[in-house]
């Protein structure tokens, strides 16, 4: 023994002093430097005691065993400081017995059972094995403290018997990670709920025969459609039962937990098993679409697999609504369409939503991995704005992505599930042929969201007895794969089997229960029992007054001068002695003049007039984004920021939460650095809450691209597709000042090139009064439809583009603004200039510089639905034009201009001329070169008035 062995084990700080020497060790753990000299040196040679006393320890310190969290070496450490000098060898022993412990916590999963294929070998993994630490067999047999574990009330148990509880926890058909969590509440919360049962079920025979039924139906329905529907796409769940019997134990525990709403977000794979074994749909509805039958009526439609459905069943804990959401081909999209859906349910429930409104996601192990869209939702899971207190993960891990098996070429990461390490979410892998413990994972699930208000993984380890999908032939690129699924008998039949040699079941009883099967699926009727026809959920929106609406419905969206003034009255005050920045508090006296009627409005005013109108009158406003609460151009400044705060989590006031007592919320939120998960989630709270303004508004309008399947597969097409209406409002920063590729433009003509069936609004307002118009309109005329709205960045603070406080106490949004100059004479017009946006001002500018007075300009505000008869009035004013010119900023095969030139062709008069003055057509959205841009501004507007060039058209 060594001197400080000596001194320290003989001190009086062992024994009775050993909680100190506990805080010690955990103080050193964490830093080195923060414990006394003579202590450091003590628990550096700690760290390396000799495995047996007076022999060199051959271990490899480079794979020197992972250690636990700090307390519990500290405690493992304590039992070392009270033993005696010739108790040392045993002391020291136990501090390896701690190391395994804390080996198997962290890499048993890495020895557990969970390929139903066999395919791989268990790796070598030194650290699980006793001789790693120089234990023998002679040691297996000897006490040691189990103090740390949950195996038995018992304070000490036998290695051999440590060893074994350790294996049956971490190594048998449940693999769990858990030890990248930083929080020990969490972390010992799991240990006891694994260690204390093994990670083992103790079903009740009734228990198993239910999981069987649903293993049954699960099996039944895929066979029964593989037979009558031959060569038919259906993304079969074969392969992966087990998640049947997963997702029915999901929403019996989320019934007993009081959950009343259930959101799930799912791709193809066995999302037809779903409907009918989850979601109750009729299996007789089913067979008809796979006839070419179908109920409803949409513009489009969309294939069966893709389509979401909901329902009302009963749970132990009573009636749940289920809802599955509508998922395009792009797998895991459907998650933050999920995360708000189910946001705005919890809302509405009022403070306790979160514990009543449950999203579940279901992902594919190569999507979930391979898929951006995955990272950027799991980095709102945290988040105040985008927090829906847990989201419980399923994995159906067929362990192929498409024709992908080769884990070199399917991920960088070892497991699938990897990615969730960033928000510290624990993992249970569980092999899909063990039912039971697939049950019994979901179940810890289901108890973990509910005690920790976190994300889960349940990822179950299958395999897919098909192709990707039914007319694949997968043996074609993965041989030895598929020929060990070929000799698969099914997990169905595994566990029948199983429940036999147990004597749960008769010899006959599972075949029984497949003719079961396969008569309901005859008669056509329920497999879900019950499904509730008539309950009601008062929580439910009701969709109806917003159906079959018209774009041209009016709206009263003026409002009394007085109520104005009040209104900005109450947006421009703030608390005594909060301390504004200059620049602030500039803005705040300018709006104050500005209620008064003293100033003309900003664009900033003439929106917080609309966010203060809707409020007041019971509209609730959610605006997100990257830099919302100040706004990207340093705007809005809807959050006030104390310039004396000391904490970056107090001094915040936000006015428009403060216009009236009874007032509806406003709530703006500076979002994550995201575009496609953000405007995901955002539709998927609009299509879940028709009744409040919900607006996503970009940090530059050329950054929607990174939320281009949003736009195309959900905020486009969703109403066509699936009858899914939204009133979601998309705010895109767009306009040509010089400020590079990335900063001008918002790609108008991709949306433009969108618009069909009435789908949507793409408008381009060009002063304070028509965006305070607009947003009003958009909820107070019941037509729910996406509205895409391109803003300026110039035209914010342009006092041309600001309106007198009049033009917000009467009047409404105008689709078209005609020429307003007086000095204009209609029948001295020859020439009509058209134009949409910011260059509207550049034109009225330069026919002052010119002395144009024969020619009118008049702005197109609103694209789409094109207003033809706005259009029709305007150019008849003009009698004895012959000619009309489309004017834009954009490049000549981008903006507004292939879409609106057969339009405006339809509107012209006989004999007029109709050609373009715009910038040429280009590779990129704009020039990098601020020269090259004033050049080609002054060149469009010389095209705009000078001699027809190009293609000229003649009515």
């Amino acid at each position: 023994m060594s001197s400080l062995q000596e001194e320290t084990t003989s001190s009086y700080l062992f024994g009775g002093n050993a909680p100190y020497v506990e805080e010690l060790y955990e103080a050193y753990l964490d830093n080195p430097g923060s414990v006394p000299d003579n202590w450091r040196s003590y628990f550096d040679q700690l760290q390396h005691t000799p495995a047996v006393d007076g022999q060199e320890s051959t271990r490899d310190q480079a794979h020197a065993p992972v250690v636990e969290s700090f307390a519990q070496r500290a405690r493992a450490n304590a039992f070392l400081s009270r033993t005696s000098d010739s108790d040392l060898a045993v002391a020291t022993k136990q501090v390896h017995v701690q190391s395994i412990i804390a080996a198997y916590r962290f890499l048993g999963c890495r020895w557990a059972d969970l390929d139903p294929l066999q395919r791989q070998e268990r790796p070598a993994i030194p650290e699980l094995e006793p001789s790693f630490y120089g234990l023998t067999e002679a040691d297996m047999d000897q006490v040691y403290s189990a103090t740390n574990t949950y195996f038995t009330t018992a304070e000490h148990m036998t290695l051999r018997q440590i060893v074994k509880a350790l294996r049956d926890t971490y190594c048998r058909t449940i693999g769990v990670e858990f030890m990248h969590i930083t929080d020990p509440v969490i972390k010992r919360w799991l240990q006891q709920r694994l260690e204390s049962t093994q990670a083992t079920p103790n079903f009740t025979a009734e228990q198993k025969k239910h999981i069987l039924g649903r293993l049954t139906a699960a099996e039944g329905l895929e066979r029964y459609l593989h037979t009558k529907y031959v060569g038919q796409k259906r993304f079969s769940l074969e392969g992966g039962e087990s998640f049947i019997a997963s997702m029915d134990e999901l929403v019996q525990r989320a019934g007993e937990r009081g959950i009343q709403e259930t959101v799930i977000g799912m791709a193809h794979r066995g999302r037809l098993n779903v409907l009918v074994n989850t979601l109750g749909k009729m299996p007789k509805d089913l067979f008809a679409e796979f006839e070419g039958k179908y109920s409803d009526d949409l513009a489009a439609g969309d294939v069966k697999y893709h389509k979401g459905f909901s329902s009302d069943v009963t749970t132990r804990g009573g009636p749940m609504h289920l809802s599955l959401a509508f998922n395009p081909s792009h797998l895991e999209i459907a998650n933050p369409v999920v995360e708000g859906s189910a946001r705005a349910r919890q809302e509405r429930r009022g403070p306790d939503g979160g514990s009543q409104v449950l999203p579940v996601l279901v992902h594919g192990d190569a999507a979930f991995i391979g898929q951006g869209v995955v990272m950027e939702t799991l980095n709102l899971a945290q988040t105040r704005g985008y927090g829906t207190g847990g989201t419980v993960h399923l994995v159906i891990n067929n362990q192929i992505g498409f024709t992908t098996s080769d884990p070199r070429d399917a991920r960088s990461t070892l497991y699938c599930t990897d990615v969730v390490k960033m928000i510290e979410a624990p993992v249970l892998h569980v092999n899909g042929d063990d039912p039971e413990a697939v049950v019994f994972a979901t179940q810890l699930a289901m108890d973990f969201r509910a005690e920790f208000k976190k994300d889960i993984v349940v990822d179950i380890v299958c395999f897919r007895k098909l192709g990707h999908n039914e007319q694949d032939t997968p043996a074609l690129t993965q041989p030895l794969m598929y020929k060990r699924i070929g000799q698969h008998p099914g997990t169905r039949k595994l566990y029948a089997d199983k429940l036999t040699t147990q004597g749960v079941i008769g010899p006959n009883e599972g075949d029984e229960m497949v003719r079961q099967y396969r008569a309901a699926m005859d008669e056509g009727r329920h497999t879900v029992d019950p499904v509730l026809t008539d309950y009601k959920n008062k929580f439910a929106v009701d969709w109806s007054p917003f159906l079959g609406r018209k774009w041209t419905d009016s709206a009263d969206t003026a409002m009394p001068a007085a109520e104005l003034k009040r209104l900005g009255e109450r947006i421009t005050t703030i608390p005594e002695e909060f301390k504004l920045h200059p620049i602030v508090e500039k803005v705040l006296a300018d709006r104050r003049l500005m209620a008064r009627g003293e100033l003309n409005l900003d664009w900033g005013m003439g929106e917080h007039l609309a966010f203060a109108s809707l409020v007041a009158a019971g509209y609730p406003v959610r605006l997100t984004g990257q830099d919302s609460g100040r706004g990207t151009f340093s705007h809005r400044h809807a959050v006030l920021h104390d310039q004396k705060r000391e904490r970056w989590d107090s001094g915040v006031y936000v006015p428009l939460q403060n216009v009236s007592e009874a007032q509806a919320p406003f709530r703006v939120i500076d979002s994550i650095l995201s575009e496609e998960a953000v405007l995901g989630f955002e539709y998927g709270y609009s299509s879940a809450e028709p009744n409040s303004l919900v607006i996503w508004e970009a940090q530059f309008g050329d950054f929607a691209n990174g939320a281009q399947v949003v736009i195309d597969q959900f905020i486009s097409s969703g109403e066509a597709k699936w009858g899914r209406q939204s009133g979601l409002v998309l705010m895109l920063p767009h306009g040509y000042e010089g400020q590079g590729p990335e900063h001008s433009s918002a790609r108008i003509e991709r949306f433009l090139q969108l618009c069909a069936d009435t789908n949507m609004q793409v408008v381009q307002p060009t002063n304070a009064a028509q965006i305070f118009h607009l947003l009003r309109r958009q909820m107070i005329r019941q037509f729910r439809k996406p509205l895409v709205i391109f803003t300026p960045k110039s035209l914010l603070r342009n006092k041309d583009a600001s309106s007198p406080l009049s033009d917000f106490s009467k009047g409404a949004f105008q689709t078209l603004i005609g020429e307003v100059d007086d000095g204009i004479e209609g029948a001295k017009v020859k020439r009509v200039v058209l134009c949409s946006g910011k260059v509207y001002y550049d034109l009225v500018n330069a026919r002052r510089e010119r002395g144009a007075s024969d020619v009118a300009i008049a702005r197109i505000e609103q694209l789409y639905p094109f207003s033809h008869k706005a259009l029709a009035a305007e150019l008849k004013k003009y009698p004895n034009a012959t000619e009309v010119i489309w004017c834009q900023d954009e490049p000549q095969n981008q903006g507004p201009w292939t879409y609106v030139q057969q339009r405006l062709y339809e509107n012209m008069l006989p004999g007029q001329k109709l050609a373009y003055a715009g910038r040429p057509a280009s590779a990129s959205p704009a020039v990098g070169y601020y020269a090259k841009h004033i050049e080609q501004l002054k060149a469009l507007l010389d095209q705009a008035f000078g001699r027809l060039k190009g293609i000229v058209l003649t009515k």
